[in-house]
Protein backbone atom coordinates (compact mmCIF):
# COMPACT_ATOMS: atom_id res chain seq x y z
CA UNK A 1 0.00 0.00 0.00
CA UNK A 2 1.19 3.50 -0.86
CA UNK A 3 0.44 6.05 1.89
CA UNK A 4 1.27 9.76 1.68
CA UNK A 5 1.29 12.25 4.51
CA UNK A 6 0.75 15.79 3.19
CA UNK A 7 1.75 18.57 5.57
CA UNK A 8 0.12 21.68 4.17
CA UNK A 9 1.98 24.76 5.38
CA UNK A 10 5.25 26.47 4.57
CA UNK A 11 5.83 27.73 8.15
CA UNK A 12 5.49 26.31 11.64
CA UNK A 13 6.23 22.86 12.99
CA UNK A 14 3.31 21.66 15.09
CA UNK A 15 1.47 20.05 12.19
CA UNK A 16 4.68 18.31 11.10
CA UNK A 17 5.22 16.99 14.63
CA UNK A 18 1.72 15.46 14.62
CA UNK A 19 2.18 14.07 11.10
CA UNK A 20 5.53 12.53 12.01
CA UNK A 21 3.87 10.69 14.90
CA UNK A 22 1.12 9.28 12.65
CA UNK A 23 3.59 8.26 9.91
CA UNK A 24 5.95 6.65 12.44
CA UNK A 25 3.01 4.58 13.67
CA UNK A 26 2.38 3.42 10.09
CA UNK A 27 6.05 2.63 9.41
CA UNK A 28 6.32 0.62 12.63
CA UNK A 29 3.07 -1.29 12.19
CA UNK A 30 3.25 -1.80 8.41
CA UNK A 31 6.94 -1.99 7.41
CA UNK A 32 6.09 -3.30 3.94
CA UNK A 33 3.85 -0.33 3.08
CA UNK A 34 5.39 2.62 1.29
CA UNK A 35 4.97 5.67 3.53
CA UNK A 36 5.97 9.04 2.05
CA UNK A 37 5.94 12.47 3.65
CA UNK A 38 5.28 15.52 1.51
CA UNK A 39 5.93 18.58 3.65
CA UNK A 40 5.21 21.37 1.22
CA UNK A 41 7.71 23.61 2.98
CA UNK A 42 10.40 21.32 1.49
CA UNK A 43 9.25 21.89 -2.10
CA UNK A 44 9.13 24.75 -4.56
CA UNK A 45 5.60 24.62 -5.89
CA UNK A 46 4.30 26.97 -8.56
CA UNK A 47 0.90 28.58 -8.26
CA UNK A 48 -1.91 26.79 -9.97
CA UNK A 49 -2.95 28.51 -13.17
CA UNK A 50 -5.59 26.02 -14.30
CA UNK A 51 -3.32 23.92 -16.53
CA UNK A 52 -3.51 20.13 -16.41
CA UNK A 53 -1.13 18.76 -13.79
CA UNK A 54 0.86 16.91 -16.48
CA UNK A 55 2.17 20.20 -17.86
CA UNK A 56 3.88 21.19 -14.60
CA UNK A 57 7.49 20.20 -13.97
CA UNK A 58 9.88 19.79 -11.08
CA UNK A 59 8.58 19.73 -7.52
CA UNK A 60 5.05 20.63 -8.61
CA UNK A 61 4.83 17.61 -10.90
CA UNK A 62 6.38 15.35 -8.24
CA UNK A 63 3.91 16.43 -5.54
CA UNK A 64 0.83 16.08 -7.74
CA UNK A 65 1.85 12.69 -9.12
CA UNK A 66 2.83 11.37 -5.70
CA UNK A 67 -0.56 12.32 -4.27
CA UNK A 68 -2.45 10.79 -7.17
CA UNK A 69 -0.44 7.55 -6.94
CA UNK A 70 -1.30 7.14 -3.25
CA UNK A 71 -3.82 4.61 -1.99
CA UNK A 72 -4.31 6.61 1.21
CA UNK A 73 -3.45 10.14 2.30
CA UNK A 74 -3.26 11.94 5.61
CA UNK A 75 -3.75 15.67 5.16
CA UNK A 76 -2.20 17.68 7.97
CA UNK A 77 -2.87 21.39 8.19
CA UNK A 78 -2.54 24.24 10.61
CA UNK A 79 -5.34 26.76 10.91
CA UNK A 80 -4.42 30.24 9.66
CA UNK A 81 -6.94 33.08 10.05
CA UNK A 82 -9.69 30.49 10.70
CA UNK A 83 -8.91 28.83 7.35
CA UNK A 84 -6.60 26.39 5.61
CA UNK A 85 -3.28 27.85 4.47
CA UNK A 86 -3.16 29.20 0.93
CA UNK A 87 -0.24 26.88 0.18
CA UNK A 88 -2.42 23.84 0.92
CA UNK A 89 -5.28 25.21 -1.17
CA UNK A 90 -2.78 25.68 -4.00
CA UNK A 91 -1.90 21.96 -3.83
CA UNK A 92 -5.59 21.09 -4.15
CA UNK A 93 -5.93 23.54 -7.05
CA UNK A 94 -3.04 21.86 -8.88
CA UNK A 95 -4.85 18.50 -8.83
CA UNK A 96 -7.61 17.38 -11.17
CA UNK A 97 -11.12 17.32 -9.69
CA UNK A 98 -11.14 13.52 -9.25
CA UNK A 99 -7.55 13.19 -8.05
CA UNK A 100 -8.65 11.79 -4.69
CA UNK A 101 -11.25 9.37 -6.02
CA UNK A 102 -10.96 5.92 -4.44
CA UNK A 103 -8.42 7.19 -1.91
CA UNK A 104 -8.98 6.94 1.82
CA UNK A 105 -8.13 10.29 3.42
CA UNK A 106 -7.55 11.16 7.06
CA UNK A 107 -7.16 14.63 8.53
CA UNK A 108 -4.91 16.13 11.20
CA UNK A 109 -5.51 19.76 12.16
CA UNK A 110 -3.55 22.03 14.47
CA UNK A 111 -4.91 25.32 15.77
CA UNK A 112 -4.39 27.95 18.42
CA UNK A 113 -7.77 27.35 20.01
CA UNK A 114 -10.73 24.97 20.07
CA UNK A 115 -12.83 27.52 18.22
CA UNK A 116 -11.12 26.68 14.95
CA UNK A 117 -12.49 23.14 14.66
CA UNK A 118 -15.23 24.50 12.38
CA UNK A 119 -12.61 25.12 9.69
CA UNK A 120 -12.41 21.38 9.16
CA UNK A 121 -16.17 20.99 8.84
CA UNK A 122 -16.83 24.09 6.75
CA UNK A 123 -13.76 24.21 4.51
CA UNK A 124 -11.41 21.25 4.44
CA UNK A 125 -13.92 18.40 4.39
CA UNK A 126 -16.01 20.00 1.64
CA UNK A 127 -12.92 20.52 -0.54
CA UNK A 128 -11.78 16.92 -0.05
CA UNK A 129 -15.29 15.60 -0.66
CA UNK A 130 -15.58 17.68 -3.84
CA UNK A 131 -12.36 16.02 -5.01
CA UNK A 132 -14.07 12.66 -4.33
CA UNK A 133 -11.92 11.61 -1.36
CA UNK A 134 -13.27 8.81 0.81
CA UNK A 135 -12.88 10.52 4.19
CA UNK A 136 -12.37 8.82 7.53
CA UNK A 137 -15.35 9.74 9.73
CA UNK A 138 -13.23 11.37 12.43
CA UNK A 139 -10.11 13.50 12.45
CA UNK A 140 -7.48 14.57 14.97
CA UNK A 141 -7.61 18.17 16.19
CA UNK A 142 -4.73 19.48 18.28
CA UNK A 143 -4.45 22.89 19.87
CA UNK A 144 -1.69 24.93 21.43
CA UNK A 145 -2.24 23.36 24.88
CA UNK A 146 -1.40 19.90 23.47
CA UNK A 147 2.24 20.90 22.81
CA UNK A 148 5.27 21.79 24.90
CA UNK A 149 8.90 22.06 23.83
CA UNK A 150 8.19 20.88 20.27
CA UNK A 151 6.43 17.72 21.45
CA UNK A 152 2.87 16.58 21.87
CA UNK A 153 2.24 16.25 25.59
CA UNK A 154 -1.39 15.15 25.64
CA UNK A 155 -1.50 11.32 25.77
CA UNK A 156 -5.01 11.27 24.32
CA UNK A 157 -3.81 13.18 21.24
CA UNK A 158 -0.94 10.75 20.71
CA UNK A 159 -3.34 7.82 20.96
CA UNK A 160 -5.79 9.45 18.54
CA UNK A 161 -3.00 10.06 16.00
CA UNK A 162 -2.08 6.37 16.18
CA UNK A 163 -5.72 5.33 15.85
CA UNK A 164 -6.16 7.63 12.84
CA UNK A 165 -3.14 6.08 11.14
CA UNK A 166 -4.36 2.54 11.72
CA UNK A 167 -7.94 3.40 10.69
CA UNK A 168 -6.54 4.87 7.47
CA UNK A 169 -4.95 1.56 6.49
CA UNK A 170 -8.00 -0.47 7.48
CA UNK A 171 -10.25 1.91 5.55
CA UNK A 172 -8.00 1.86 2.48
CA UNK A 173 -7.99 -1.95 2.49
CA UNK A 174 -11.79 -2.03 2.72
CA UNK A 175 -12.09 0.54 -0.07
CA UNK A 176 -9.74 -1.49 -2.27
CA UNK A 177 -11.84 -4.64 -1.74
CA UNK A 178 -15.02 -2.70 -2.51
CA UNK A 179 -13.56 -1.28 -5.74
CA UNK A 180 -12.31 -4.71 -6.86
CA UNK A 181 -15.69 -6.28 -6.14
CA UNK A 182 -17.41 -3.62 -8.24
CA UNK A 183 -15.27 -4.46 -11.25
Amino acid sequence: MNIVGLTGAVVGKKTRIAMDHALTTLRNRYPLHQVTLIDISDYELVYSDGRPYETYTGDTRYVTETLMAADAIIVGTPTFQASIPGALKNVFDLLPIDALKQKKVGIIVTAGSQKHFLMVEQQLKPILSYMKADLLPSYVFLEEADYANDAIITPNCLQRLEELALALVTGAEQLERKVKAAH
